[in-house]
């Protein structure tokens, strides 16, 4: 049995989750990432794990329904993969993938009541990592995505759709900047360069701007000419905080081994559903503002069908949606690994005058035992690759009447939902948010409830 095919041409007849088109070669299914239903591709394809994967050379028929994209890197940019479909197109597909996903593992039985539309679909992201890398081409020294397929080739992104003007000029101006003063970036393999990435967050509706500049310990130029120059910028927002981060790791995450504030500070304000948080420069927040207001309306509105006494927020981040639930609850307990989270989810319970909210430190699957009390209500927002199987035992074991499951990657959903409703629990409804217009990416909210 041959293990590669080259050349070869397919016809698209499906597409499944997360992006991955569905062709018959050999009187198998081939699974072709970046592809729609109703393309002709030529593709190289290769046996993995007892299943065939095709690689993209060339569309040869584009799909009737296909549209011209917004963007000029659109399909060489890794950062959007629906720019060529219309909206209402995107939402069908992200939709039918949740669908068929939880139908191949048994799981069909539960009222769902749609997908809520993003109200923006260009310019609603509030946060980007930005990479410097090269043109590839004469080596230029560029900033922005990284090319599909290329470790070190990054699409500059100046022109970004995804997120607003304010953003793209900081972008522009901090590339000119470090092109005329000769830095290069920082090569991993090669371990030369020291530019690593820029990270931008701006609030949706306070407008507050906070950027960081990360590089290796080795940069040899002084940052500060070019904080006079973001700080000359006309901006719609206002540049509350600039950070210079230092990373001198291998491996290719923004991360800070250490942070110096070379204006104002590490932290920006945001306001969702009258509530007001403050989120540092590495904190996690959902990623578009208005979806967020969206999805917590969702969450809230399961949570109140029934009196809920004492509410578990497990997997709390900054404490968002246990702040937002507290109206209607007598104690919320919110635990979450990552300590900065938890200590800016006390500060922010403070800003927002919440005294009926505790937030504790640690693992989900160590911690979650040591609060004596029994929950009514259980939220569970994982990490993109689900609940720890460990964890999920545990929380069975608290035998909530309800559990709401908040997901942003639907295969750890149904492994997950699979395990509750083997212990006992029933979804009663789904609904889906579109909180990543143009991506693949969708938000899935479940109520369930205990039966047996």
């Amino acid at each position: 049995m041959k293990k590669r095919y080259f050349n070869e041409e397919i016809f698209i007849e499906d597409i499944i989750f997360p992006n991955k088109g569905v062709g018959t070669f050999n009187g198998e299914k081939v699974y072709i990432k970046n592809t729609i239903p109703k393309q002709k591709v030529r593709v190289d394809i290769k046996r993995k794990k007892r299943k065939l994967e095709g690689m993209v050379l060339e569309i040869i028929e584009n799909a009737d329904y296909e549209i011209e994209s917004a963007c000029e890197f659109f399909g060489i940019c890794g950062g959007c993969t629906y720019q060529n479909i219309e909206y209402e197109k995107e939402i069908e597909f992200k939709k039918n993938n949740v669908l068929k996903l939880l139908k191949q593992e048994n799981i069909t039985d539960f009222n769902f009541t749609g997908i809520q539309k993003s109200h923006s679909i260009n310019r609603y992201r509030n946060k980007m990592e930005f990479s410097f890398g090269d043109t590839g081409e004469l080596g230029e020294l560029s900033l922005g995505m990284k090319k599909r397929g290329s470790y070190y080739e990054v699409v500059n992104a100046g022109n970004c759709k995804l997120v607003s003007e304010d953003i793209g000029k900081i972008l522009k101006l901090t590339l000119e900047y470090f092109k005329n003063i000769n830095e290069t970036f920082y090569h991993r393999m090669k371990k030369t360069g020291t530019l690593r990435h820029l990270l931008v967050r701006q609030a949706k509706f306070t407008g507050e701007i906070l950027i960081g500049i990360v590089t290796t310990s080795h940069l040899k130029s002084s940052l500060d000419t070019l904080v006079e120059k973001l700080l000359s910028i006309k901006l719609k927002g206002k540049i509350v905080g600039i950070s210079h981060i230092i990373n001198d790791s291998i491996s290719d995450v923004v991360k800070a081994d250490e942070l110096k504030i070379l204006y104002g500070r590490d932290y920006f304000f945001e306001k969702i559903l009258g509530f007001k948080f403050k989120i540092s420069i590495f904190s996690f927040f959902q990623t578009n503002s208005e979806g967020a207001e969206i999805l917590y309306s969702i969450v809230k509105k399961f949570a109140n069908e029934n009196p809920n006494k004492t509410i578990f927020d497990l997997y709390c981040g900054t404490g968002t949606i246990a702040q937002i639930l507290s109206e209607n609850a007598e104690k919320v307990y919110g635990i979450e690994i990552i300590e900065e989270a938890i200590c800016s989810a006390k500060e922010n319970a403070k800003i927002n005058n919440i005294k009926n909210c505790e937030f504790i430190a640690g693992d989900v699957y160590k911690t979650v035992e040591k609060i004596n009390t029994k929950p009514d209500l259980i939220i569970l927002d994982p990490p993109r690759e689900g609940i720890n199987p460990k964890a999920i035992s545990k929380i069975i074991k608290f035998n909530a009447k309800r559990l709401i499951y908040i997901s942003c990657k639907a295969s750890s959903l149904a492994k997950d939902l699979k395990e509750f409703i083997n212990n006992g629990y029933k979804i009663q409804k789904m609904e889906l948010v579109d909180m990543f217009p143009r991506t693949y990416h969708i938000e899935t909210v479940c109520l369930l409830s205990k039966i047996k």
